[in-house]
């Protein structure tokens, strides 16, 4: 019987033979390989898909499996794009780690969606049978939002609002499509190209994405395992004279910090008295394992908070709607945004998740993520402590995706993601999390993504990597 375990490690067993052998040498005969190594051939076919996904060997039909030979490419001169594209103060990076195709049978550690069988997967196909038969699916959306959709998330930020202070309504609410372009909308319409936005470092890559693509002036502002220094982030919006303030405060992305209720109700001050904005980005709403923080937005009544949450990530990646919820001018200026950008988001789509979200199956559907979540965070925290001693975590995240690992300082961290990746495991580079100059080598683990049984695989790649 063919198992994932099986195949990874005949492809590992033949990837180190491939690399001692010549370009071009032919690779033993599928039966061959089924007697040296006592697997099926449906193992063994998986492995050699995997190795030639990587672009190690090629099949020739009729003739065998052969180590790919290294082809002669005309060089190509692109220098023409240089003038084309003119000068650039960002670096617009390639595509995050995050977002990466698996290689074939890796093991993917680098994932920034849950895996598939913790989604809703029934909810989302009913839904989505439901929708077509609904009059969204010829109507044009309204653009703040359907009525429904945005009442739904006015009234779960009321639900965590304190008795005295003014709750947000449905007005307040308007629905994006997926959190990424809510922050875009954010950062366009509340900072504006060339002006200051106080930014968590490290923090969530799509973050820094949307700053670069609004052409904001990024100022980081250190951010550890409790989140910013309140007297840092007082005297940087002083400084800078910046107006908005990005921050993940619950479950934070990629540290796993969670703000108390004193660090942020001082950082909420120090915001006020700078006469700026908060936009508080509670990505993993749907995410706490042992913990569920309350919003800084469910202690603001006075516009200061532009609260993001997203539904993307707990309906389905497919399902792109969030919402930002802002009050007085601020909410107009986002509205505005929409507008001029997309007009609306998806009326289909709106309704998908709005009635996801509201069928009885959806609470018990997130209660059961927050164990399943904390047995995969358990399980790779054990596998690397066994395996792989020299990564630190210094705290353990009490909900959202992945953990955020410190390892050796004298440790090359590109040849390190590298190697893991040609021994077949995929693991996503800290560098990418900082809008600054990275402050030691770190790698985010995703204990979300697929396959927790072979995390101990896993982690065994990565000790072996870093004692190499």
């Amino acid at each position: 019987m063919s198992n994932d375990s099986s195949d990874g490690r005949l492809a590992t067993t033949l990837r180190t033979w491939i690399e001692s052998a010549p370009p071009g040498a032919q690779l033993p005969s599928t039966r061959s390989l089924v007697t040296a190594h006592q697997v099926s051939p449906v193992t063994v076919q998986r492995a050699l898909r995997t190795l030639s996904a990587q672009g190690l060997i090629e099949s020739r039909p009729g003739v065998g499996t052969f180590v790919r030979r290294e082809r002669a490419t005309r060089p190509v001169d692109f220098g023409w794009q240089t003038a084309a594209l003119g000068v650039q103060g960002r670096r617009t990076p390639g595509t995050p780690t995050a977002l990466r195709p698996n290689d074939g049978d890796a093991i993917a550690l680098q994932s920034g969606y849950p895996a598939r069988e913790l989604l809703p997967e029934r909810l989302v196909r009913t839904a989505f049978a439901r929708a077509a038969r609904n009059e969204a699916l010829l109507d044009r959306t309204p653009s703040a939002g359907i009525d429904g959709l945005r009442s739904w998330f006015a009234t779960e930020l009321q639900s965590l609002t304190p008795a005295r202070a003014a709750p947000a309504v449905a007005r307040d609410v308007v629905v994006t499509p997926g959190s990424q372009g809510g922050l875009l909308t954010a950062f366009r319409a509340l900072v504006g190209a060339g002006r200051p936005l106080l930014m968590e470092s490290p923090t969530y890559w799509g973050a820094i994405l949307a700053a670069e693509s609004a052409a904001v002036d990024v100022i980081p502002v250190p951010s550890g395992p409790d989140g910013p220094d309140p007297d840092v982030v007082e005297r940087i919006l002083a400084e800078t004279g910046a107006r908005a303030f990005y921050a993940q405060p619950a479950f934070a992305s990629p540290t796993g910090a969670v703000w108390s209720t004193e660090r942020s109700e001082r950082i909420l001050d120090a915001v006020r008295a700078a006469g700026a904005f908060l936009i508080e980005d509670d990505y993993a709403r749907d995410f706490g394992i042992d913990a569920e923080p309350t919003p800084l937005a469910a202690r603001d009544d006075s516009g200061h908070v532009v609260y993001i949450r997203s539904l993307s990530k707990s309906v389905a990646p497919a399902v792109r709607v969030a919402a930002i919820i802002a009050r007085g001018p601020a909410r107009d200026r986002i509205l505005a945004d929409i507008q001029a950008d997309a007009m609306y988001t998806s009326g289909v789509l709106q309704t998908v998740a709005l009635d996801v979200i509201t069928q009885p199956a959806w609470r018990t559907h997130v209660r059961r993520l927050g164990r399943q979540l904390g047995e995969r965070r358990d399980l790779l925290l054990r596998s690397l402590r066994d395996h792989a001693p020299s990564v630190t975590v210094n705290r353990v995240p009490r909900g959202g995706l992945a953990l955020w690992a410190r390892l050796p300082d004298d440790v090359d961290l590109a040849a390190l993601v590298d190697e893991c990746r040609r021994n077949g495991l995929i693991v996503g580079s800290g560098d990418e999390w900082f809008p600054a100059e990275p402050t030691g080598n770190h790698l985010r683990l995703a204990y979300a993504g697929p396959e927790p049984s072979r995390f101990e695989e896993a982690a065994k790649i990565l000790g072996a990597a870093l004692t190499r």
